[in-house]
C-alpha cells in the first residue's frame, strides 16, 4: 500500500472534530514554499525601507514586563 493510500484509510478513522487540523496541517506541508519565501522577503524589505525612526529602538524583557504590569 502506497503512503498515499495509507493516508486515506488513515482518515476514513479520523473523528469529524479533528478533521480541522488534519487539514492544516496538510496545507501547510502543501503550501508553494517559493511564495513563502517570496512573503517573507517582502517583509523583511518592507521593515528594512520603513521610514520610521524608532524601528530598531530595543527594549529589555524587564521593561516590556514592568510595562505590561507582568513584573
Amino acid at each position: 500500500m502506497s503512503n498515499k493510500e495509507q493516508i486515506i484509510h488513515l482518515l476514513d478513522n479520523i473523528p469529524s472534530y479533528k478533521m480541522g487540523y488534519i487539514l492544516a496541517y496538510v496545507q501547510g506541508v502543501a503550501a508553494d514554499e517559493e511564495a513563502d519565501d517570496m512573503f517573507c522577503q517582502r517583509m523583511l524589505e518592507n521593515y528594512e525601507n520603513d521610514p520610521d525612526p524608532e524601528k530598531d529602538k530595543s527594549y529589555t524583557l524587564e521593561a516590556c514586563m514592568d510595562e505590561w504590569g507582568i513584573g
